[in-house]
């Protein structure tokens, strides 16, 4: 029954569409307030509906006192328009108050005449009597969690809740070093400012980039948009995790040094853990050619604290077929997900021990080789 109601009153209004015959003189907004002084540019649409086509005559009726009108079209003054059958034109009536209008209630009446039809368009300004300048600022998602490398990035709504266009200045108020940036929504260019016209909203992204260093809780940041004395503000919050990022190097931070082909040879490293959370159960590991050997003292770390390092002993053991010269090792700090490494160049180089042996045995040699050539030489 609702169904069939509807359906009834669908043709109903079709039937009246299509049998009236006549002008419309419509504008949107017919009764509206606006500022004391303010120049008013109102759109005006005016339609024929089953008339030929026609020239209408067009003319402001009724004027307030002291106020000025001029009928536009096509950014010309007009006073008639040609409209042709079921067509349409659109006009613009600008109304200028006089320098000293007060405040209060102006009428006036717009007019249209054609071959036997018209149309009148009364209209109301209000002046005065106008909403004060607002803004607003809102965000679907206030609070963001993730570690300080992180991109903490705010899809945030600005609001021209006035009947008035704002030229809206952004800044924030953030903790020590963080940054705060303002650029338009979907990868815009970054700005400090922006024009919004009267009931106007335009979509932002802020961009939140704390230190590296920062310690793990969580921050607030104050967004703010002002117009003169006009202004809102947002707070976001940042929950900042800890994050493990470790170094390792040695205590002079030179990465080579020498050693003997099938010894130990100790070497003095230095693991520090540069995050914001404690590095727990650290281990340490090596890359090394192979034949080789290399042992860590101590081979694991507990806990190692932000900010805090600790000095291990690595020690290296050269194949002893190892042939002089550098060889390249990696060794390695690791603490779940997080690592660090660095490439060790080491020199390696045979014992005098062996040295000697070979000098004697060329010596020997040598001797062996003169005394045959003293002995048989003149046979």
């Amino acid at each position: 029954m609702p169904r069939l109601l509807a359906m009834l009153l669908l043709l109903t209004s079709l039937g009246l569409a299509q049998g009236f015959r006549g002008l419309a003189l419509y504008t949107p907004y017919p009764s509206q307030s606006v500022r004391l002084g303010e120049t008013v540019n109102l759109p005006i649409t005016l339609k024929g509906y089953n008339l030929p086509p026609q020239t209408v005559q067009v003319r402001v009726a009724e004027l307030a006192q002291g106020w000025k009108a001029s009928l536009l079209g096509g950014g010309r003054v007009v006073s008639s328009v040609y409209v042709l059958p079921d067509g349409e034109q659109s006009l613009s009536l600008r109304l200028e108050p006089p320098p000293n209008v007060r405040p209060g209630t102006y009428r006036f009446r717009l007019l249209a005449e054609g071959s036997g039809v018209r149309a009148e368009l009364p209209l109301t300004l209000t002046l005065g009597q106008v909403l004060p300048k607002r803004l607003s600022l809102e965000t679907e998602l206030p609070v963001l969690k993730g570690t300080p490398t992180a991109g903490f990035r705010y899809r945030v709504t600005l609001k021209n809740e006035s009947d008035q266009d704002l030229l809206a200045n952004l800044e924030a108020d953030a903790p020590e070093n963080f940054r705060v940036s303002f650029s338009t929504a979907f990868g815009g260019q970054e700005v400090n400012s922006l024009p919004l016209k009267a009931g106007e909203s335009k979509d932002l992204e802020v961009q939140v980039t704390p230190p590296r260093q920062v310690e793990a809780k969580v921050y607030a940041v104050t967004l703010r948009a002002l117009a003169g004395e006009t202004k809102a503000e947002l707070v976001v919050n940042l929950d900042i995790t800890g994050q493990v990022e470790l170094s390792l190097t040695t205590p002079e931070g030179r990465l080579s040094g020498r050693a003997y082909a099938g010894r130990e040879n100790p070497i003095k490293l230095v693991v520090k853990n540069t995050g914001s959370a404690p590095a727990e159960n650290l281990e340490l590991s090596a890359s090394e050619p192979s034949g080789w050997e290399v042992k860590f003292e101590p081979d694991k770390l507990e806990k190692l604290a932000p900010g805090a390092e600790s000095e291990v002993t690595a020690k290296i053991k050269p194949s002893p077929r190892a042939v002089a010269g550098d060889y390249m090792l990696t060794l390695r700090a690791s603490a779940g997900s997080a690592q660090a490494s660095a490439d060790y160049r080491v020199t390696v180089q045979t014992s005098t021990l062996w040295g000697l042996i070979g000098v004697a045995l060329i010596a020997v040699a040598v001797g062996a080789v003169g005394f045959a050539v003293s002995r048989f030489g003149r046979r």
